[in-house]
């Protein structure tokens, strides 16, 4: 690693206002730890400007990175939109690998960086190329629709992509056109999506009892779930809603529908941060990855959350550190690269992702 430049004492005070200010301060960094992740942000900043570089983050990603070094953040779909508006020539991504592929897809052009090259993802893993195939074929006529977290090579397969906040919207559509769908790699989001639709859930080629009755449309599910939110449970939540009166209970949907239907809330993490911005209750209980919760009390210092996360191994693999290697000297598994002939295809299915999801 380049040796960090000296700053002067008021740069370097003004960098450590600036992120005590963005809600490390808040999040319980000391003076001691601001001052020295002020050194590497400000040197961050200094090498996007000489490698021509943009920084998008993940809100799960950890407070430090969000804070101070990200030029943008959001969730999966705001940040794909994001990246397709940049001009710079580098962008180096901090989320995991599916995130920056798409990353690279939308933009072939452009230089992509993952600056922990290892950072996978359970959903993306769950399911191949060649199972979408194996599922087309034994569904014939019925679209593949790809949740965002899948990887370039399932996508190519797939004939349209969702996110978690556009996936109700998106599913509506192609029902209209369409009496079978299949949706993966995420189960438990396929069998929320299916009660929220009223159409039947196949799961391992046999009804789903209790879902769809009446309706002859139905929802082809796969067997991936996300090794966070697999491990929240209704009860458990139950115990909280008594403890804190007029808890307000915010769910991601690739949790248990158990767990969705008892909510207040069920959606992506925009969703989550549009319903906190819009309503006032005593508290927020963000049931989801615990960089929302990181996210939503610097977002808004003045309302209370209360702590039920977990980590995801993954989206924490991410230091900055790792950034600062990747602007100076990128390692060669840094960098992502998608075969042209996958992100051409791969891109037709995120392109009717937008298509359809900014439809009126």
């Amino acid at each position: 690693m380049c040796a960090a430049r000296e700053h002067s004492s008021s740069v370097l005070d003004a960098e450590i206002d600036r992120l005590a200010a963005a809600g490390l301060e808040a999040l319980g960094y000391g003076e001691a730890e601001l001052e020295r992740l002020a050194r590497k942000t400000l040197r961050i900043a200094e090498l996007k400007k000489e490698k021509d570089a943009v920084i998008p983050a993940h809100v799960y990603q950890r407070p430090e990175i969000l804070a101070g070094a990200a030029d943008f953040t959001g969730d999966s779909y705001r940040l794909a939109k994001l990246c397709m508006g940049v001009q710079n020539k580098r962008i180096v991504f901090c989320g995991v690998r599916f995130m920056a592929e798409t990353a690279k897809i939308l933009n072939p052009g452009k230089e992509v960086f993952l600056p922990s090259p290892q950072a996978g993802c359970s959903l993306a893993e769950a399911v191949t190329a060649r199972d979408v195939l194996r599922l087309k074929a034994a569904h014939p006529g019925a679209p593949a629709v790809c949740y965002i977290n899948t990887t370039a090579e399932t996508k190519a397969e797939c004939d349209c992509v969702v996110t978690s906040a556009n996936a109700p919207k998106i599913l509506r559509a192609l029902l209209r056109e369409h009496k079978k769908i299949i949706f993966l790699p995420d189960e438990w989001m396929g069998l929320n999506l299916a009660a929220q639709l009223g159409v039947r859930a196949i799961r391992n080629g046999e009804p789903v009892k209790g879902t769809g009755k009446g309706s002859s449309s139905s929802l082809v599910i796969w067997k991936g779930r996300c090794v966070v939110h697999e491990n929240f449970d209704a009860e458990g939540v139950k115990l909280y809603r008594k403890a804190y009166p007029g808890v307000k209970i915010l769910v991601h949907t690739e949790c248990a529908p158990a767990l969705v239907r008892y909510a207040d809330f069920a959606g992506g993490t925009g969703g989550m941060m549009e319903y906190v911005r819009r309503t006032s209750a005593p508290s927020y209980m963000l049931i989801t990855e615990c960089g929302m919760g990181d996210f939503a009390r610097s977002e808004f210092p003045d309302k209370r959350f209360i702590p039920m996360c977990r980590m995801c191994p993954y989206m924490k693999q991410t230091e900055l550190d790792a950034v600062l290697r990747c602007l100076e000297s990128p390692s060669p598994r840094m960098r992502v690269e998608v075969d042209p002939g996958v992100a051409d295809r791969a891109r037709l299915a995120l392109e009717r992702m937008f298509e359809l999801a900014e439809k009126p």
